[in-house]
């Protein structure tokens, strides 16, 4: 593994996790994994058959949302071009599973300002009826221990004029952006949210709460501060928000320090009062459960994540449960879940 992914994720130690077994719960709930990632890396291989394996360990996921993570670029050609072979990459890699990824949210690059234009009509035109979404890297924290990403992003790419003009071409091509910020930065997001009222936001892993470097502590205060952000994007319309990424080691949680993984118990325990603040703020139709993996996957199994999920959402009837595991994500990302079509707008419509 390299000194930076090392720093960054926990590593996936498959006999490790298999130290805490447990069964799925309420296995017929239908779920849409609304956010994983896909990569053959120098510390990690985790390819469609690799996530398939998780599908199949007892949840029913009858479809997911990839998200970029710079998988398969293209070496060669115009550099703002490069991304579309992300897109080439998980297409050929899923061919033979058509539902995993049912949608793909990919990378443009927003710092191109309206010039990103021909390139989201390429990735368009690369996932013609799977093409979703945009994502840039954009998560940012001046402390060095505040990593999520091997290539950490630099300060203010939101706040530019050029990203706004960006993510005004997100919106024109009737396209989802997605947003990975932390807590530090949520007022940013309802900044840009106001400013585009046109433009879908799907913010990613609970609006990034923080618990390491300077934030290790964990203070009321730091809650506080993250549930405020929280409360001003929950009152625009235009944002809906990801449950998940908890296995991320900005979070703080040390469950890959243990001699064996957490059961799901634990894990339900542990996330509640994050889990219900964004439940509070943006409601089940509004919200969507996320399995963030591989990333999460060196802290617990695909099981343990989706039997907390269960365990956090019992106490809502049906149709909320039904819209956190996957009406709210086929909604948003237009997918046609299996069993049920979803009537939205074609996506890309302008760009055809």
């Amino acid at each position: 593994m390299t000194p930076a992914a090392a720093q960054v994720h926990a590593p996936i130690r498959e006999d490790w996790l298999r130290r805490t077994p447990e069964e799925a719960l309420d296995p017929g709930i239908p779920i849409l994994d609304a956010h994983h990632h896909l990569w053959d890396r120098p510390e990690s291989r985790y390819r469609t058959g690799e996530f398939l394996a998780d599908v199949a360990s007892g949840h029913d996921v009858r479809a997911s949302i990839y998200v970029q993570c710079r998988t398969g670029y293209r070496e060669t050609g115009p550099v703002s071009m490069r991304p579309l072979g992300e897109v080439e990459t998980i297409r050929a890699w899923s061919a033979d599973a058509p539902r995993h990824p049912s949608a793909i949210v990919a990378f443009a690059d927003l710092q191109l300002g309206h010039d990103v234009r021909p390139v989201v009509e390429a990735l368009c035109a690369a996932a013609p009826g799977r093409l979703r979404g945009i994502r840039n890297t954009t998560a940012y924290h001046p402390d060095p221990a505040v990593r999520s990403n091997p290539r950490p992003a630099p300060d203010g790419l939101s706040r530019s004029d050029a990203f706004r003009a960006g993510a005004a071409e997100v919106a024109r091509a009737g396209l989802v952006l997605d947003v990975w910020a932390y807590q530090t930065q949520l007022g940013e997001v309802a900044e840009l949210a106001e400013d585009l009222p046109e433009l879908a936001i799907v913010v990613d892993h609970c609006g990034g709460p923080l618990g390491l470097g300077p934030f290790a502590a964990r203070t009321d205060a730091q809650f506080d501060d993250w549930r405020q952000g929280i409360a001003r994007l929950g009152r625009l319309p235009n944002v809906k928000i990801k449950i998940g990424g908890f296995g991320l080691r900005v979070f703080g949680h040390d469950y890959h320090l243990r001699d064996a993984p957490p059961h799901s118990e634990t894990l339900a325990q542990d996330w509640r009062p994050w889990v219900d603040t964004c439940l509070a703020h943006f409601g089940p139709d509004r919200a969507m459960f996320e399995s963030n993996f591989p990333v999460d996957k060196g802290m617990f199994s695909y099981v343990a994540l989706w039997n907390a999920f269960k365990r956090l959402s019992a106490p809502f009837g049906p149709d909320e449960r039904d819209a956190l595991f996957w009406r709210t994500a086929a909604r948003t990302y237009a997918v046609d879940f299996p069993a049920h079509t979803i009537e939205e707008d074609d996506v890309c419509q302008d760009t055809r």
